[in-house]
């Protein structure tokens, strides 16, 4: 005679937490969102990567499988490293003045003055307007004959003897195209910063002054970890923007004079060249050197790595 045993009883199942249940429900909401961006940006990006590995030339015979040629050719040209380095240094010097100007100025307007609104409407004009339109105005006033900036620095201020020609010098030109590239979106980096320092509880400033603490100590223990969120937003977009400069060089430089940058340089050989494979492997160059700085940034301003109590 068999004796039937019970079953083992079955440990309860856990039932999933209130935030577990909201990752998934956020999830299937971003999940459109989210396929539509591998759609957008994943595919185009892996068809140059394959054309990138082919002879392919615009209106030239069938492409061929070439490997890593168009990279092996591409690292060996100095020209597309002097583009390269030319970029850093318009990225390095627009984003590093963009930001101390920026901030400065979200510090202002975040004060409490008469006339503040009018004031934040007045300086996002430069920034309102199409970089063309300004990079040609400005292209005017750089001109060193009849040009309004040497006209106030040699004429009417005296501080300079002569007149510079400020897009004709390799050193000139780029500090005139960096000018030019702060004067534009420095507002927007301003902008940022603002609706960083808006989300700041006031009563935190309020403890500080309870507790002694004098402006500057409130804007390094206080102001500066607490911005870190919309630092890092803004200098990833900035960033972003600079890497892939192109209108305001082309605009006033044509790439002349030590100005080029990368995507002036791949302009010439996708555009006006034709060279499919080869342009696109220079696109496939500037994706990684841009990477490169977004994984930088967001090592260094992790957001969360400094607590204030």
């Amino acid at each position: 005679m068999t004796v039937e045993t019970a079953p083992a009883p079955q440990p309860p199942r856990k039932s999933l937490s209130l935030a577990a249940r909201q990752s998934r429900i956020g999830y299937g909401f971003m999940a459109p969102a989210l396929l539509l961006l591998l759609l957008v940006g994943l595919y185009p990006l892996v068809a140059t990567f394959i054309t990138s590995l082919t002879n392919a030339q615009d209106g030239i015979g069938d492409p061929e499988f070439v490997g890593l040629k168009n990279y092996t050719t591409l690292f060996g040209q100095k020209d597309f490293w002097a583009a390269v380095w030319n970029t850093v240094v318009f990225t390095l010097g627009s984003v590093t003045i963009e930001f101390i100007f920026g901030l400065a100025i979200a510090l202002v307007i975040h004060s409490q003055f008469k006339g503040r609104g009018l004031v934040r409407a007045a300086i996002l004009i430069p920034w309102a307007l199409p970089t063309v339109v300004s990079a040609k105005i400005w292209s005017y006033m750089f001109v060193d004959t009849y040009g309004v900036v040497n006209d106030l620095l040699v004429t009417k201020f005296h501080l300079l003897d002569t007149k510079p020609a400020w897009l004709a010098e390799p050193g000139l030109a780029m500090i005139s195209v960096i000018a030019v590239d702060v004067w534009k979106t420095t507002p927007f980096v301003a902008l940022l910063l603002l609706a960083g320092l808006q989300l700041i509880p006031g009563g935190l400033y309020q403890a500080a002054d309870v507790d002694g603490a004098n402006k500057v100590q409130q804007f390094f223990k206080i102001t500066l970890p607490l911005l870190k969120p919309a630092i890092l937003v803004a200098l990833i977009f900035r960033t972003l923007d600079a890497l892939r400069v192109f209108d305001v060089i082309w605009v006033m430089t044509g790439g002349a004079q030590n100005t080029e940058s990368m995507a002036t340089y791949n302009f010439q050989y996708l555009i006006s060249f034709g060279k499919m494979g080869y342009g696109s492997a220079i696109s496939v160059a500037i994706f990684l050197l841009i990477a490169l700085f977004v994984i930088a940034y967001v090592v260094a301003l992790r957001p969360g790595s400094e607590d204030v109590r």
